[in-house]
């Protein structure tokens, strides 16, 4: 029997929820509907927890970039840190605690040459912006193939400034730190200068090097900044009027041995020493070796008074020059007749001490000249120190032309250091470049006698009063000194035309406390000196007006008139009451 095609369709009766028919399929639904809550809440607490820890990361990557770096730059210049790396570098002041070298953080400008798209045309706008680049330059380093390119160190802020307003790809930023000098050239033959690794390469830099590195507390100096300023500048106005080519200074206190003030010129800028030549960073004051000429009587007099070799009243006939050999020696000057040791000394007669200095000896002068520290090298704390030059042998001839100072080169901190002994009642403090403590104990030794050094100031009070050094006289500070002019050597002959014009001077010679030594190097006559080039002419004058502005900065207050005279008659020797002396 055929049947009709039927489809046979199975439904289900919905649930009745409101009746709540059909109680196991309900149970199963409300498992499912828990089941779904569950894993929604666990789905949204894992989106949270990675949301929060996202958030976490970059909050801890903001503090990194903003408190804990010093910027958001790439580390491609960065070098692995270690002990010999360390930048931190402590400061280095004067007497007072004005800085003289800081450390300061800078950028450097490197790039990447590989993220630049066009090396000429970033080499033109960087050149733009930093003028001291050349573009040729510039375009050849970013055309490498290098991924790593130094362009410029130590950048200024405001180059920097301008350097990221040009926003070129591939240009970034390293800080490091930069040795700063305040001051520049004005102390740049002390402070020295340190390289772009931050090491000390001269000078206090170099000598106090690992005192420097990784230090904090400053390195205080003896120098006293202002008087720096006034010895300087007085040093380069006489260079500029005589057109010399070169001075050098120092400003000693003759107690303690500091050296307040040392300068040489031409100087430098130590931010910048590979711009400078040679001569510029040569230290004229503690490097350089200088027959000094007749600042030399100093010592040949005060040997021969402290030996007995001559009395205050003797004398010599000086009418005569002495012939040695095939040498000469006269006076610049000559007075022709009979001179006692006073006016020898006074007007700088050069047979004078010739006499004096035959009288005491070879071996008298040889000891009494090492004594003072004159025939080895000086010892102070920066490395470019001079060695004299000293003959050897050291025959008669010998001591007669280092009587009145020629054959003996010395540095002009040696002279400064040996006159401080002369005049401060002869003990040899040893010279320092940094600043002494009250309880510092200090070595000193004995070269001469109270009573001679006496003399000696009294000697040199009336060369500035009476004599040659008459240009050194600063009104009420009581200014002893010596004159020197000596003529510079040219192969084995003497050049008249090139001299060292000096002039040493402490002051107040009733009791020294600070000796001043100003040196030109070759000096040229002018008008107003009668053509002249000498040491009473061209140094004297530095002299005295370094004292007429520093005394008042250190305290020092000149003596009324009658003050002074009085002062002068406390330095009369007694043996010397009564003797009259003849004066230009």
């Amino acid at each position: 029997m055929n049947r009709p095609d039927t489809t046979f369709v199975r439904t289900r009766r919905p649930l009745d929820l409101d009746t709540g028919s059909d109680p196991t399929s309900m149970i199963l639904l409300d498992g499912t509907i828990k089941q779904c809550l569950e894993i929604g809440r666990t789905r949204l607490l894992a989106a949270g927890l990675v949301f929060a820890m996202a958030f976490l990361v970059v909050g801890l990557r903001l503090v990194d970039v903003s408190l804990l770096t010093d910027g958001n730059e790439p580390r491609l210049a960065a070098a692995p840190r270690s002990n010999a790396l360390e930048t931190i570098r402590a400061d280095i002041v004067d007497r007072n605690g004005v800085v003289l070298a800081t450390t300061l953080p800078t950028a450097s400008l490197y790039a990447n040459p590989r993220q630049v798209l066009d090396p000429e045309a970033v080499a033109a706008r960087l050149s733009a912006a930093l003028p001291e680049l050349p573009g040729a330059e510039l375009a050849a380093k970013l055309a490498t193939e290098k991924s790593f390119v130094w362009l410029k160190r130590k950048l200024s802020p405001r180059q920097q400034h301008e350097v990221n307003r040009l926003g070129i790809p591939g240009l970034y930023f390293q800080h490091e730190p930069d040795r700063v000098y305040p001051h520049g050239a004005l102390t740049a033959h002390v402070i020295g200068f340190a390289g772009m690794d931050n090491r000390g390469l001269s000078g206090i830099e170099q000598a106090f090097e690992e005192r420097l590195r990784g230090a904090t507390r400053p390195l205080a100096l003896s120098l006293d900044l202002r008087v720096q300023h006034v010895l300087t500048e007085e040093l380069a106005a006489a260079m500029a009027t005589f057109r010399a080519i070169g001075a050098a200074g120092l400003v000693l206190d003759a107690e303690s041995g500091e050296v307040v003030a040392m300068a040489s010129l031409p100087s430098f800028d130590p931010a910048r020493p590979g711009e400078a030549d040679d001569d510029a960073r040569f230290n004229r004051a503690s490097l350089g070796v200088y027959e000094m000429g007749s600042v030399f009587k100093i010592f040949t007099t005060a040997m021969a008074l402290d030996q007995g070799a001559v009395g205050l009243q003797d004398g010599y006939d000086v009418s005569q020059p002495i012939r040695v050999a095939s040498y000469t020696i006269r006076d610049f000057k000559p007075k022709n007749r009979w001179l006692s040791v006073p006016e020898i000394f006074i007007y700088s007669s050069n047979i004078g001490s010739v006499h004096m200095a035959m009288d005491s000896g070879t071996p008298a002068q040889k000891a009494f000249l090492g004594n003072l520290g004159l025939t080895r090298a000086a010892q102070i704390e920066v490395p470019e120190v001079g060695q004299p030059m000293v003959p050897s042998p050291w025959r008669e001839i010998n001591t007669m032309t280092i009587s009145y100072g020629h054959g003996l080169a010395v540095s002009p901190l040696q002279m400064v250091s040996a006159v401080a002994a002369v005049v401060n009642g002869g003990q040899l403090v040893p010279a320092t470049l940094l600043k002494r403590g009250g309880g510092e104990r200090v070595v000193v030794r004995r070269v001469l006698s109270a009573r001679t050094s006496r003399d000696m100031r009294w000697l040199m009070r009336l060369a500035v009063q009476n004599g040659t050094g008459r240009l050194a006289d600063a009104p009420g500070y009581l200014v002893g000194g010596k004159t020197g002019t000596a003529d510079k050597l040219r192969g084995r002959r003497y050049a008249r035309s090139a001299r060292i014009a000096s002039f040493i001077g402490a002051f107040p010679m009733d009791r020294p406390r600070y000796v001043i030594f100003a040196m030109i190097d070759e000096p040229k006559g002018i008008e107003s000196t009668h053509g002249y080039a000498t040491g009473g002419w061209v140094a004297a004058p530095v002299v005295r007006r370094v004292i007429e502005r520093m005394g008042p900065l250190l305290g020092i207050q000149p003596k009324a008139l009658d003050e002074e005279e009085g002062a002068d008659r406390h330095l009369v020797p007694v043996n010397l009451k009564g003797t009259v002396f003849a004066a230009n």
